[in-house]
């Protein structure tokens, strides 16, 4: 026979205050969890979004990334050559870059953060599809012109459209801004890669990457077996998206490791709030819980009974929580990609499967809260209970 749920709010009810405690508790603990996730979440997201699944980057075999790279000039003739590449009226549809880190002070404080500047060719929209030109206009091959992406302009200070901005000992005028679906390129600021390749004094033959719009997805195969395969080539080739997935890995397990840990402490301190809510309850109803024992209740019930109102808690505890952090969704913040040493702007992204593992992780702290205490009241001997009556 069961204990009617009626009876756990009505205790709720009665010891309102403690359970208050343990709310709050169990809140600011899921908040936390949820906001880290989507912390580290929005930080992927950011990263994936920036490659297309028609897009293959080639880089120097071995390299991790495009400022470990180096493609020589030969290589990208014989790779734009290869089957598998997109072309328009003839032309083979490739960009090859030149990728460097210039100091901008940020508009929040003044201070310099490094900013990705990529050298691009006069092609790379037909490239990259995503970038749209949203003010102004793009730069002219072989000019000092540069265009920023909208999280760049909004970041830091001097990149509107109009204005002259000095890095790497050359002076560049903003002729335009760009928007790239929230992706990593709207944190970064581009030009042409043989102006940017002459100020920064590199050889105008070598770039960090070459990024291949393909014929079609299915195309990607055959395109990196050419490449690699290719004895006068030693490159190594993945689909864009999955080196802007593998770009995301080192920050996005940092965050993650670093949320637990918070959440897992915080966590331990909501379990004891659950504990001492709970005991407290024991106490205050032994005589109760000995007359519903008379009444023929088992130890099952009492168990029962006490989890439920623990889960109840954990309940309302991590509802609070994951509504006290929804206003975050879509506010951008920055921090640093370890992988290119620059500053990368994202937004937090609370999707309903990261409130889901909130409620979850709430009401597991319930259990662990509630658990011990369920079993205490049910093992507690009724003749000295009603003795005391």
């Amino acid at each position: 026979m069961a204990i009617p749920v009626v009876y756990n709010l009505r205790s709720v009810k009665a010891r309102w205050t403690s359970a208050i405690v343990a709310v709050l508790g169990i809140a600011g603990t899921v908040g936390v969890f949820v906001a880290m996730l989507s912390l580290a979440r929005g930080f992927r997201a950011t990263l994936v979004s920036s490659g297309s699944y028609d897009n293959a980057i080639v880089m120097r075999a071995g390299a991790t990334s495009e400022m470990m790279s180096g493609v020589t000039l030969d290589s990208m003739r014989i790779l734009q050559d290869e089957p598998g590449v997109a072309r328009v009226n003839g032309v083979p549809v490739v960009t090859s870059e030149v990728v460097v880190v210039a100091p901008f002070p940020l508009r929040s404080t003044g201070t310099d953060a490094n900013v990705q500047v990529r050298g691009v060719s006069p092609n790379v929209l037909t490239v990259r599809k995503i970038v749209k030109i949203v003010q102004g206009r793009m730069f002219n091959p072989g000019l000092s012109e540069l265009v920023a992406g909208r999280n760049a302009m909004n970041t830091y200070s001097g990149l509107t459209v109009g204005n002259q901005v000095s890095f790497g000992g050359g002076h560049w005028t903003v002729v335009g801004i760009f928007d790239a679906g929230e992706s990593a390129f709207d944190s970064e600021v581009w030009c042409d890669g043989r102006v940017l390749a002459d100020v920064y004094k590199r050889p105008n033959n070598i770039f960090q990457s070459v990024t291949v719009h393909l014929s079609s997805p299915d195309a990607f195969q055959s395109f990196k077996d050419a490449a690699v395969k290719d004895p006068r080539l030693d490159v190594d080739v993945s689909r864009e998206i999955d080196y802007y997935a593998k770009q995301s890995q080192m920050m996005t397990r940092l965050i993650t490791v670093l949320g637990g840990l918070v959440a897992v402490v915080m966590g331990i301190g909501a379990v004891f709030g659950a504990l001492n809510t709970m005991y407290s309850a024991v106490a205050e109803r032994g005589r109760e819980i000995a007359v519903m024992r008379a009444l023929g209740f088992g130890a099952v019930a009492v168990v029962f009974s006490f989890l439920v109102e623990a889960l109840l808690i954990s309940f309302v505890g991590g509802a609070i929580g994951c509504v006290a952090v929804l206003p975050l969704n879509g506010f951008t913040t920055g921090a640093m990609n370890w992988q290119t040493f620059s500053h990368l702007a994202f937004a937090f992204k609370i999707t309903p499967d990261l409130l889901v593992g909130g409620i979850i992780f709430a009401l597991a702290m319930g259990v662990a809260g509630g658990l011990l205490p369920a079993i205490h009241a049910a093992l507690r001997p009724i003749s000295v209970a009603l003795r005391s009556l």
